[in-house]
């Protein structure tokens, strides 16, 4: 029962009042923001409510960072992109539906390896992320979330069917044209395969029409979905591209384009008046009235897609159950793991630097990885922290578990029962609440500095933003990032290595070592030896050094077999009993000082 009176922050002093005006705040902000990164991706918006609400409460009870707020995200959504991309490449034929199933597949899968990484305590290591990754990241993040807003001042082309058109690419020949364009040959074997009358081709067995040729592109009679493209009278293979879109004509545009200025200009100039009410809803509720309110004609949510929906429904992924399909989501489950529980954990630790509180990173890793599982089998999108809904919370005053238990319940509300509202909301509202979001998530101070950070900072920050602009892979990026701060710190920590050296009145000759002895350090530490020109007698001191890894351990093996070659003593003092385990005949060459050894660890698989 103590258990339970924990979860909910009972046992604590709770402000309730700020709790619940708070979670109120937060899910009404939500609502917006769930239903844009779902279009980012290109999924229904009624799956990223579903992830804002499921994850949302899951990780509100379980999470290890109370007040913290999860739910669908743009660092997620923009994965989606290039898995989508890849799926209608590989099966030119899938349909939304099909898409979206696995969707959900990798969603449940990136929740098993994020459930592993918990129990694993891979939490940790968010801390070996550099500040200079960090900015890259986040600002990467805010370009891309910036740029996914331009299609809103597009639309679709329609093809001679009323669809939406489809950019094909051709690929490879399928059937040649003949000479008197009349019939097409199979491009291997040469046999006649169809007619060709009137843009019309017809199957030269059956005499039934199968394709209708329209504006360069071969459609499918009973599908209306195009199967080659047409060059030079000869058919070929087409790979999908997407959708083809053009800017709305210059009235709409210029109307869209107002109504985002009006958006963002409520969203800044709100919180210079009162804080009372949050600015991102005040202004969609604002551009709304107005839009409604004068019949303005101009796109809204209902004209992308609706989101009329009920509870979130249980759904197990249908999609073959083979090792070619793990193969293909594997990758993918693999990103929106690590990005899912990069965005975590950098949340995280902001949010206890604001609250000067710890929270508990393999416990949110556990949660995050809960949460998605859950929420791949009801119909959601997948995500993770978000930042700015997080931050929203907190400086309302919430700081328990109440508050994001109220967001998600509250998000399921309007799922329910709000769905004709929603469906009226102008999509410059919402193109204005994320570019504002875009904006607020961009690391300006980061531009401030750049003249006074390190020049490796700034190519790893630089680096990490195209990374994640031009790939839309944020783990991948993160990962670069490190690995090149990892070289810097590598690199300038080899240099540091020093040797003293001195011959006393016995005629011993004594190098003192200085700095660090590690992978990168070795060469150099070899340097420093003289041991043709030495005494018979030397001495090593490493009293001011740290031998780090194996890396120094074999250097020092190679260079006591080398003096002994010589015929010479070598001794070496002040190393770690660790060292002195691991280095070949250790008690005829090391000099054991009980008062003045060092106690550090030696990173080696046997320890």
């Amino acid at each position: 029962m103590q258990k339970i009176f924990n979860l909910f922050d009972l046992k604590a002093k709770v402000n309730y009042k700020n709790e619940i005006l708070s979670g109120l705040t937060v899910a009404l902000a939500l609502v917006p923001e769930a239903i844009a990164f779902a279009m980012i991706a290109g999924l229904s918006p009624l799956t990223g409510l579903y992830a804002a609400f499921s994850i949302g409460l899951i990780t509100s009870i379980l999470g290890g960072r109370p007040g913290m707020i999860s739910g669908a995200t743009g660092a997620v959504a923009v994965i989606y992109v290039g898995m989508i991309a890849v799926l209608k490449k590989t099966m030119p034929d899938i349909s939304v539906d099909e898409i979206t199933q696995y969707i959900f597949a990798t969603v449940i899968l990136a929740g098993v390896l994020q459930i592993l990484a918990g129990l694993l305590r891979l939490g940790k290591f968010i801390r070996l992320v550099p500040h200079s990754v960090m900015f890259g990241f986040v600002n990467g993040l805010a370009i891309v979330i910036f740029m996914a807003q331009i299609d809103s001042f597009k639309e679709p082309v329609k093809d001679y069917y009323g669809q939406d058109k489809i950019e094909t690419v051709s690929t490879e020949k399928a059937f040649d044209l003949n000479s008197t364009g009349t019939y097409f040959t199979d491009n291997e074997t040469g046999v006649i395969a169809y007619n060709f009358r009137d843009n019309k081709i017809s199957n030269i067995e059956s005499g039934e029409v199968e394709f209708e040729v329209h504006n360069g592109q071969v459609f499918d009679v009973e599908t209306k979905k195009v199967k080659f493209n047409i060059e030079k009278g000869d058919l070929y293979e087409v790979e999908q591209k997407g959708r083809i879109m053009e800017y709305l004509d210059q009235n709409q545009l210029i109307l869209m384009i107002g109504l985002v200025l009006l958006t963002m200009l409520i969203i800044w100039g709100l919180p210079k008046l009162t804080k009372v009410f949050p600015s991102s809803l005040a202004a969609i509720l604002v551009v709304s009235g107005l839009v409604i309110g004068f019949g303005i004609e101009t796109k809204t949510v209902g004209d992308i897609a609706s989101i009329k929906g009920g509870f979130p429904p249980f759904n197990v992924p249908s999609i073959p159950f083979t090792w070619d399909t793990l193969v293909l989501i594997f990758p993918y489950a693999l990103i929106v793991a690590g990005v899912g529980l990069i965005e975590s954990l950098l949340t995280l630790n902001l949010i206890d630097e604001i609250t000067q509180t710890r929270g508990r990173g393999n416990k949110e890793c556990v949660a995050q990885g809960t949460a998605n599982i859950v929420t791949g089998f009801f119909s959601g999108m997948g995500g993770c922290a978000m930042i700015g809904q997080s931050l929203i919370n907190i400086s309302s005053g919430a700081r328990a578990r109440l508050s994001g238990i109220i967001a998600a319940i509250g998000l399921l509300i309007f799922i329910m029962y709000g769905a004709p509202i929603i469906e009226k909301l102008p999509m410059a509202a919402l193109t204005g609440v994320m570019v504002m979001v875009s904006i607020g998530t961009f690391e300006w101070a980061s531009l401030k500095v750049f003249g006074k950070m390190p020049m490796t900072d700034v190519v790893v920050m630089v680096v990490v933003t195209l990374v994640t602009v031009f790939l839309h892979n944020l783990a991948l990026a993160v990962l670069i990032g490190v690995i090149i701060s990892a070289l810097k710190f590598a690199w300038e920590n080899a240099k540091r290595i020093r040797a003293r050296k001195h011959v006393d009145e016995n005629g011993v000759k004594h190098y003192e070592i200085y700095g660090p002895l590690f992978f990168g350090s070795v060469s150099v530490f070899n340097n420093k030896f003289d041991i043709q020109n030495d005494p018979e007698e030397v001495i090593i001191d490493f009293s001011e050094s740290t031998v780090v890894d194996m890396s120094a351990i074999e250097a020092l093996n190679q260079l006591t077999d080398r003096y002994q070659k010589a015929g010479k003593t070598i001794h070496l003092r002040h190393l770690s009993p660790d060292c002195q385990k691991l280095l070949k005949n250790a008690d005829k060459i090391i000099e054991i000082n009980v008062e003045e050894d060092p106690t550090y660890h030696v990173v080696s698989d046997s320890i």
